[in-house]
């Protein structure tokens, strides 16, 4: 097996990167284009964010590579100073281009792609995207893989778990020149990481073929691919054991896509380490905010859903309600602002609803982070 250098101390439960340590697990909020909406860099620390998520196939659109480039790249381009992954853009074409074809291609080759208003076409193929990547100062990156939705059927599946292999591969050498041009040691634990996905639906053989190639390959880290939900939305929570399973525990395993409350704490008692997902800034967004209904020193069982609810901040019933979002949220709004404010704001649609929402969201994330990696510790002794 030609492993790559496993990052993981699964005693300490941290993941070293260049711009720093990851407490794991750990969420992601999604900057797809170099941006979580309305808030800045120091916003994001005060919530307890470690690092953060964008999206090479993004921003090779917007505001374009050579933008990037003269901005300094992602980190001082965005002001973060923290880790940032980027993932390849293998997701946006699955949800695109598979949804309407006037948006491009996929082949064995890699995407074409013709953004919307655009006469440009746009090539992303697996080196390309390590390219992009590796030129944003990327922290850890992303394989480009073949996404499928596990309703699919074999057929495409299969294509799709062999594509993903192939791709992985190519990647990986990629990867590796770079590092070489650079001068950067492969063992290097200050060089950033690559993670591969793993794909398959929802077939357990070839979720098992897709582990074994990527593992023989060799990464630093493996993903979850594909979409995580049923067509009824329900978790799939038996291909996602399954795929965790696969992977030797000294590599951590990233669960691409999964942010709802009660999908990441079940998908983390599996033993997944890495979360991102743009629903708790886009429910923020939105009007739905999350709250603790009670104090946890303690995480409830993962069928147990009674321990966080939702609050919806443009009811008519928050009209005059002079208290927190949540009582038990110590969130910079809810310390200074009344939900009936924030009720207020949504009604005039006043851009600070957006930043409080979405303070109020993610800090609601990083403490059930905080409350799994308590329990972690506990359950290894530490």
């Amino acid at each position: 097996m030609d492993e790559a250098t496993s990052t993981i101390t699964t005693s300490q439960n941290t993941l070293k990167l260049p711009h720093g340590e990851l407490q794991l697990p750990a969420f992601l909020p999604d900057a797809t284009v170099g941006v979580v909406r309305s808030l800045d860099a120091q916003d994001l620390e005060q919530c307890g964010i470690q690092a953060l998520v964008m999206n090479a196939f993004h921003l090779m659109q917007r505001p374009g590579s050579s933008t990037v480039s003269a901005l300094g790249g992602i980190h001082r381009m965005s002001g973060w100073q923290r880790p940032i992954f980027t993932d390849s853009g293998g997701f946006q074409a699955y949800s695109l281009i598979r949804a309407n074809s006037k948006y491009g291609s996929i082949s064995d080759r890699g995407l074409i792609f013709y953004p919307e208003g655009s006469q440009r076409k746009l090539k992303l193929t697996p080196e390309k995207t390590i390219q992009l990547q590796m030129g944003y100062g990327a922290d850890l990156l992303f394989c480009l893989d073949d996404c499928t939705n596990a309703e699919d059927s074999l057929d495409v599946q299969e294509v799709s778990v062999k594509r993903t292999i192939a791709w992985a591969k190519r990647c990986k050498a990629e990867f590796v020149r770079l590092l070489e041009q650079k001068k950067i040691d492969l063992n290097s634990s200050d060089r950033p990481l690559l993670f591969a996905v793993l794909q398959g639906g929802g077939s357990f053989e070839l979720r098992r073929e897709c582990a074994e190639a990527l593992l023989e390959i060799g990464f630093d880290g493996y993903g979850f691919g594909g979409w995580p939900l049923d067509q009824h939305g329900n978790l799939l929570t038996d291909i996602l054991a399954f795929c965790r399973s696969l992977i030797p525990k000294q590599f951590p395993m990233h669960a691409l896509g999964i942010g709802h409350p009660q999908n990441v704490l079940a998908v983390a008692r599996m033993g997944y380490e890495l979360f991102d997902c743009v629903m708790p800034t886009r429910d923020a967004r939105h009007g739905r905010l999350y709250a603790f209904t009670r104090e946890l020193d303690d995480l409830p069982e993962a069928m147990d859903s009674s321990w966080f609810s939702y609050v919806y901040a443009q009811d008519k019933k928050h009209i005059k309600a002079n208290q927190a979002i949540a009582p038990f949220c110590d969130a910079s709004c809810c310390q200074r602002y009344s939900l009936g404010y924030l009720h207020h704001l949504f009604n005039i649609n006043d851009t600070l609803y957006y930043r409080l929402a979405t303070i109020h969201n993610l800090r609601f994330m990083a403490r059930l982070m905080e409350l799994l990696r308590k329990n972690l510790r506990r359950d290894q002794n530490i």
